[in-house]
């Protein structure tokens, strides 16, 4: 049930929110750079927000949060839908409800990232034979990718009746998820009926202080700020990624085709490299995975396209996409997987908001690092590969030294 929920959530959010950019540039007429700044506020308002949307799970409970998630999204897409709905389109209307859809997301994703801890913790305690089978987590990244390739085609399939018809059906689609997940969650949920079946002790009643231990837990603090590697390389195929392809001079359908090419890998490697990241262990798939992003940087950083034929200029780039696909597969589910350990069944809700937090924190401060760089070098006042190192190096840290956090014994939970 939570893996369809998490398809859902994305069909409800991908039938919207790549039309954004279309509607704030033809109805609202800004220009690029404005779309991009209320695009990108919209992105931060949601990661960053990620730890107290799990403090508030912590504290009220993961279901209260998901349904309550559920009505601000809902809310949001409505609030999108009324700003076309006057004669003059009303952009103050428009931002709030961007705003709304990033504050929902902030608050119902720790809610199903804790239940889908609570299940896959549940589902090892069971397993004797040793974790062999790939993690709750990589089948969660496999359902919202099916999501993610659905929606905008539910999105266009609308179109034709207008934006504020595209928003208003996605404000019914999450009132209708919510009304399901009231429904479904009502039992005992998934940490409960584990520590019955398993003989384990209750948690600890009073999770008022559930933040302030996660932010004084300063071995994953640690782990967070190194993992925020991998949100901010995935984040460039939406940054570094289209701008090479425009520097290459690719025409612009190749994105597409490249957002494609990244939906076939994770359908279709995304349950192997889980298998095999099972069997090697938590360490090794973040070293492997780190690398795997940091080499696809370097092919755009090291090797020239003039290397290329014209005819044969895509490799270049879809090698770096693969590359960067394959970390993102290794690292992602493992980092996910890790959290409840790192937590020793105390507050985890806090614990998987700093993780994407502090992702998102990353993403704001690396992309405009990456793009003051990449100005630079098209005005040949740095060398080109310079900008691309803002990228790599960090992979590189998170390679070596997350990898080791990981290995050391996490200390025993120590109930206030």
């Amino acid at each position: 049930m939570l893996l369809g929920t998490q398809t859902l959530f994305n069909i409800g959010f991908y039938a919207v929110v790549p039309f954004l950019a279309i509607v704030l540039a033809n109805d609202f007429l800004l220009a690029g750079t404005a779309v991009g700044l209320i695009l990108g506020i919209r992105t931060f308002a949601q990661q960053g927000l990620f730890l107290a949307g799990g403090a508030l799970a912590d504290r009220f409970g993961a279901r209260r949060m998901i349904l309550i998630g559920c009505a601000v999204r809902a809310a949001g897409f409505l609030t999108l839908a009324a700003s076309l709905w006057f004669g003059t389109p009303l952009l103050w209307l428009f931002i709030i409800g961007t705003l709304f859809t990033g504050f929902g997301g902030a608050l119902f994703s720790p809610g199903l990232s804790i239940l889908v801890g609570a299940a896959q913790t549940a589902r090892d305690q069971g397993q004797h034979t040793g974790a062999t089978r790939a993690t709750l987590f990589a089948w969660l990244s496999i359902t919202g990718e099916i999501g993610a390739v659905t929606g905008p085609l539910v999105g266009a399939a609308l179109w034709d009746w207008g934006f504020a018809t595209v928003a208003g059906c996605g404000a019914a689609f999450f009132v209708a998820i919510g009304l399901f997940l009231a429904w479904a969650l009502r039992r005992p949920d998934a940490a409960s009926l584990a520590r019955a079946r398993l003989g384990s002790p209750a948690p600890p009643k009073d999770r008022s202080g559930s933040l302030r231990r996660c932010l004084a837990d300063r071995r994953f603090v640690a782990f967070c700020g190194l993992h925020a590697s991998d949100l901010l390389a995935y984040n460039q195929l939406y940054l570094a990624i289209p701008l090479e392809l425009q520097r290459t001079g690719m025409p612009t359908p190749w994105l597409g085709l490249v957002f494609a090419w990244i939906s076939i890998l994770t359908l279709s490697l995304q349950l192997p490299v889980a298998w095999i990241a099972a069997r090697i262990g938590a360490a090794a798939t973040l070293r492997a995975g780190y690398l795997f992003s940091a080499l696809g940087f370097s092919v755009l950083a090291f090797i020239p396209d003039a290397m290329f034929p014209a005819e044969t200029a895509p490799v270049r780039i879809l090698c770096a996409v693969t590359l960067l696909a394959l970390g993102h597969m290794s690292v992602h589910p493992t980092a996910l997987g890790l959290v409840p350990k790192f937590a020793r069944e105390q507050a985890t809700g806090s614990y998987f908001g700093l993780l994407s937090s502090c992702g998102g924190v990353a993403v704001l401060v690396g992309n405009m690092i990456f793009g003051w760089l990449l100005t630079q070098t098209e005005h040949g006042d740095a060398p080109a590969f310079l900008a691309w190192l803002v990228l790599i190096l960090p992979l590189l840290l998170a390679s070596w030294f997350a990898a080791r956090l990981v290995r050391q014994p996490v200390p025993p939970a120590q109930h206030a």
